[in-house]
């Protein structure tokens, strides 16, 4: 999880207070900061209508109103990559399951040499007639590969496929345009990259989904539901478009403002900005690294923001993981890789400290 910005905990701060007077809320706050939620992120990742954006409250469930509408029959398949984050495999597993149809999972090559490309170019292989859904992040979640979505997201039209992206990893400290890439779903947890409170999300769906069912029977998604006294002429109709899939108590006067604040704030800063930052911040350390022999992502198929380091065959991991402790630098390790995600908040000393020690 991403460290909590001041502007975001004192919105929650406020939020939570609002609840001592909750007769001051009027029926028009259900609606009107959730909207104004959905206008920043579409800023953020370059939607054109901010009503393709529905707040959600984890990537399972954003990716659950997916599963529930895919077109999917025997004989089917599914493309995931190896490794990929959970909730973006178990949907996919019981909608095959059900099915008849297959999950195939492309594994990134063993070789360190051209490894994304080759990945990439084995992702876009795998993509047939019988593919219905492309399912991955917009980088890998262990190591930071970058997928080439423009190309993907070709091919699975060539072939009538949805494609449907995990953002967690990369939306926000990341450039991502979904106007170019246009995804039939784009979904985020709020908590990474993001940089907001844990248990919300944002989705985005595509015109694909628009006539679907969604995952909850709420009053909320329902056509009209702004018109309180009407509430109990009960209406068969959803709101229009991807409104539909809005989490049940979506007007949530904690966690949405708090949600607001922080995208925000990246707006301000601007995920080019922040992605710049970054990749300024570890260039000399990953050359320095190189030289040493770890082994790193080539900088066209990695990101500077979330990147892995794999060791060579002088490299002690124990040892390596004791020093760190020692030292108080907290990373991830995944596999066989160290997954190192700098931001903001970081500085250049803190980078070099990390890397002096991995060097000696």
């Amino acid at each position: 999880m991403s460290p909590q910005l001041k502007v975001v905990e004192e919105a929650g701060m406020t939020g939570l207070l609002r609840k001592r007077n909750p007769f001051k809320i009027s029926p028009e706050e259900f609606f009107g900061e959730t909207d104004t939620l959905r206008e920043e992120y579409a800023k953020l990742i370059h939607a054109k209508d901010p009503k393709r954006i529905v707040v959600i409250p984890s990537v399972s469930y954003g990716m659950a109103n997916v599963a529930k509408n895919l077109p999917l029959s025997k004989g089917d398949n599914i493309i995931v990559v190896g490794e990929q984050f959970p909730s973006n495999v178990y949907p996919w597993r019981t909608a095959a399951e059900e099915a008849g149809a297959e999950i195939i999972t492309i594994t990134p090559p063993k070789e360190s040499k051209d490894r994304g490309k080759v990945w990439n170019e084995k992702i876009l292989s795998a993509i047939n007639q019988k593919t219905k859904l492309v399912a991955l992040g917009n980088v890998h979640w262990a190591d930071g590969t970058l997928f080439d979505l423009k190309t993907i997201r070709k091919q699975t039209r060539n072939v009538g496929a949805w494609l449907a992206i995990d953002g967690t990893q990369s939306v926000g400290a990341l450039p991502f345009d979904v106007s170019e890439i246009q995804p039939d779903a784009l979904i985020c947890a709020g908590y990474k990259w993001l940089m907001g409170p844990y248990s919300i999300g944002l989705a985005y769906y595509g015109p694909a989904l628009d006539e679907g069912t969604p995952v909850e029977e709420n009053w909320i998604n329902r056509y009209e539901s702004e018109n309180f006294a009407n509430l109990v002429n009960y209406n068969d109709d959803y709101q229009p478009g991807a409104l539909r899939y809005e989490v049940g108590e979506h007007s949530n006067f904690i966690l949405v403002p708090m949600m607001l604040a922080a995208v925000k704030q990246l707006n301000a800063w601007g995920p080019v900005n922040i992605q710049n930052y970054c990749k300024n911040l570890i260039s000399d350390g990953i050359k320095k690294l190189k030289e040493a022999g770890y082994k790193i992502e080539d900088e066209n198929y990695r990101s500077s923001h979330l990147f892995g380091i794999r060791l060579g065959d002088d490299h002690d991991l124990d040892k390596i993981k004791a020093k760190f402790e020692e030292q108080n630098i907290l990373v991830s390790f995944r596999g066989d890789s160290i997954r190192v995600s700098p931001n903001v908040y970081n500085t250049k000393d803190e980078f070099e400290k990390f890397v002096k020690i991995l060097d000696a």
